[in-house]
């Protein structure tokens, strides 16, 4: 006969403490069913925890409901569980004493999971106190959520490249590359010619943010950006000479960084065999000012030599790794 278990908790987030009960729990049963508990005002989402576990536990059944009756309401818990489900479980399981209780309404055994939390030492209040320090705990799409991400912005020629890889070698972390910049050398390399199309742009887009995302899982703590989709709709106005709504529509759906770096124009030009924006750096550096600003996107100003900007991006990011106070 097919034995059937379920879980029920917040996983708020995820860890490995988490993973722990849900693999105990998944190798004693056929079928293990896990219920995420939400409510509209946590973040992480409800609904983005409950993705993450499915993303990590392929083999579980994982639903989201709304966090809405009394915690300490066992009966009502059971009832609504069973109305959930569709059926009672075989099995439940839990790290906690009310599992006891939960148990004999449901009308089933329960098996209590490291307690002492002996195991996996940790919390996910602790978790969300300092994500940072929680960083081996957690799995590459929790990861993802907490790593702060810093980017680097400003016209052509102003370091932003040799900065993004210094940092990241500094930070012992992954940096992304611009890949408009690829795209254009492939471009040049086809002889394909200085025209440029809106589609074209919307694909550089689209393929930085994916990048962005896939290095923030596998960072450390720290993702710094050579770019971002944000700065490729400033880069389609520079070459089309309009707003692309498709392009813009991409940097809003996708993860503000934490910090942009905005490298002064106040460096010679060095030509690259690419390059062809000296004459309009002026203009894409105000463009990106009154960009970040109008859409209050947090940058700070570097200016001076490679090694006075290098200095000025170590002290802001520090500041902005730090604990929070409390």
């Amino acid at each position: 006969m097919m034995k059937r278990g379920l879980l029920v908790g917040k996983f708020y987030p995820p860890h490995r403490g988490h993973h722990f009960l849900i693999d105990t729990a998944r190798a004693q049963v056929d079928e293990l069913h896990v219920i995420v508990c939400g409510k509209p005002e946590q973040q992480p989402s409800g609904a983005l925890r409950a993705a993450w576990l499915r993303e990590i536990h392929p083999d579980v059944q994982v639903m989201l409901i709304d966090d809405t009756l009394d915690p300490d309401d066992s009966q009502l818990w059971a009832e609504h569980s069973i109305r959930w489900l569709g059926f009672a479980p075989d099995l439940v399981f839990s790290s906690e004493d009310y599992g006891d209780r939960f148990a004999r309404y449901l009308g089933c055994q329960h098996i209590q999971v490291d307690k002492a939390r002996q195991a996996v030492p940790m919390s996910g209040t602790q978790v969300r106190a300092d994500p940072w320090a929680c960083w081996e705990f957690i799995e590459p799409p929790v990861r993802g959520y907490y790593a702060r991400r810093v980017c680097l912005v400003g016209a052509e020629s102003t370091g932003k490249t040799t900065l993004a890889q210094a940092l990241a070698a500094h930070y012992r972390t992954l940096w992304v590359a611009e890949y408009g910049r690829e795209y254009t050398e492939l471009k040049l390399a086809a002889s394909a010619g200085d025209h440029w199309t809106s589609p074209e742009f919307t694909h550089i887009a689209t393929i930085q943010c994916e990048r962005e995302n896939a290095a923030a899982r596998q960072c450390n703590r720290l993702l710094i950006c050579d770019t971002d989709a944000f700065a490729t709709a400033i880069w389609h106005r520079r070459y089309l000479h309009q707003r692309s709504l498709a392009v813009e529509a991409i940097a809003a759906r996708q993860r503000r960084p934490d910090l942009y770096l905005l490298t002064d124009a106040d460096t010679p030009f060095v030509q690259d065999g690419t390059r062809d924006g000296e004459l309009i750096r002026e203009w894409m550096h105000q463009t990106f000012i009154a960009e970040l600003a109008t859409e209050r996107r947090p940058y700070r100003l570097l200016r001076g030599s490679w090694a006075d900007r290098f200095t000025q991006a170590v002290g802001c990011i520090d500041e902005l790794m730090a604990p929070s106070p409390g």
